[in-house]
């Protein structure tokens, strides 16, 4: 395990050996140095400020996390992302992936995380991200399934990733009315999607950013922070990150005899048939990577309200929000590269649901080395 390491005072140790040595040079005898490997040092720790304008233009809170981290103690740590500092008038490690004005959605939809992750290979993702997303009124059960697809992309990137999440801070702007209760709304799915995303390996942590913000007195124009919410952004993250570090993360996660790491795979739904009030659906799931896999979970969102109920060829987890996890049957979870796997699945949906839809992501498993 690697820890963050923390500075402590050293004690002056008075030099009795050169004292020693220059009484006995007078007789002849000397004292050869004796060679001593220094000891490795180890990897900082890595961590990825992950989301839009809040986090990265300027992401001010960046500055005041960064240095309260480093006055107490934790020292061997590297914030890091593709973005370069972006100003803040203090001294801070700036590098961050906090893109101005995008969309979580968009980042899943078009895969661009995977990139930014291999390029920097963060141990742990600090992440504020959809407030773009909520002022555009795409549904909760839109982004939560983009914040499912951009977990798994960190897991393929590091089995062992640590996440912590935002619960996002208030937002008012003047050419938004609804925005302020579609953040309360949004901010009320998350605890329940982190319990059914969470892993032992991989565990993600709800941050409320949320309660005690002032849209009037903590930002410049209803959504970006200014310095007071700065710092109580900052101090919100503090205590979850010093948790996180305190209890270290591992040093190298692709180690022989690490249980499997994620593999590439896509999933794919489809509606096999509709009637009044529900429908029969399947997902095929397919590895994609150039190694076999040796199982596979996908998560399923169904659209409109739908809840999936019976399902076969697989084992089902329904969290409360209606997002499915499965996980692959005794029998189907070794896929070859290239080879899929089908569960099917009957659902229920009010009559207002529309045509059957669903978002799907997977992530499947090589064995271990």
């Amino acid at each position: 395990m690697r820890r963050a390491r923390r500075s402590s005072p050293r004690l002056r140790i008075v030099p009795v050996l050169g004292l020693l040595a220059a009484l006995l040079l007078p007789l002849g005898i000397t004292f050869a140095p004796r060679a001593t490997a220094a000891p490795a040092a180890a990897d900082p720790v890595r961590i990825m400020p992950l989301g839009d304008s809040i986090t990265g233009s300027p992401g001010c809170w960046r500055a005041v996390l960064w240095n309260r981290l480093q006055n107490s103690g934790y020292t061997d740590i590297d914030f890091v992302g593709t973005l370069p500092p972006q100003g803040c008038g203090q001294a801070h490690d700036g590098d961050n992936e906090g893109h101005g004005g995008e969309l979580v959605t968009n980042v899943a939809d078009q895969n661009l995380l995977p990139g930014r992750l291999a390029a920097t290979r963060p141990d742990i993702v600090v992440m504020h991200f959809g407030t773009n997303d909520v002022w555009s009124s795409i549904a909760p059960d839109r982004i939560l399934a983009a914040y499912t697809k951009l977990v798994a992309q960190m897991r393929a990137s590091n089995p062992d990733m640590r996440i912590l999440v935002a619960q996002l801070i208030p937002m008012n702007p003047a050419s938004c009315a609804a925005c302020a209760q579609r953040v309360v709304d949004f901010n009320a799915r998350i605890p329940d999607w982190a319990r059914a995303t969470s892993t032992e390996r991989s565990p993600i942590t709800v941050v409320d950013q949320w309660t005690g913000f002032s849209t009037a007195t903590d930002t410049y124009d209803g959504v970006h922070p200014n310095a007071s919410g700065d710092d109580k952004i900052a101090a919100r993250w503090f205590p979850a990150l010093k948790a996180v570090l305190d209890a270290g993360v591992p040093q190298d996660p692709g180690d022989p005899g690490d249980p499997g790491e994620p593999a590439a795979c896509t999933a794919r739904f489809r509606a096999v048939s509709t009637w009044q009030g529900g429908y029969q659906g399947e997902v095929t799931v397919t590895n994609t990577s150039a190694s076999a896999a040796s199982g596979w979970t996908a998560t399923v969102v169904p659209a409109g309200g739908a809840r999936i109920g019976q399902l076969w060829n697989g084992t089902l987890a329904t969290a409360a929000d209606g997002t499915a996890t499965v996980t692959n049957a005794a029998w189907n979870g070794a896929l070859a590269p290239g080879a899929s796997a089908t569960f099917g699945f009957v659902a229920t949906a009010p009559a207002t649901a529309g045509a059957p839809a669903a978002t799907v992501t997977c992530m499947a498993k090589t064995p271990p080395a």
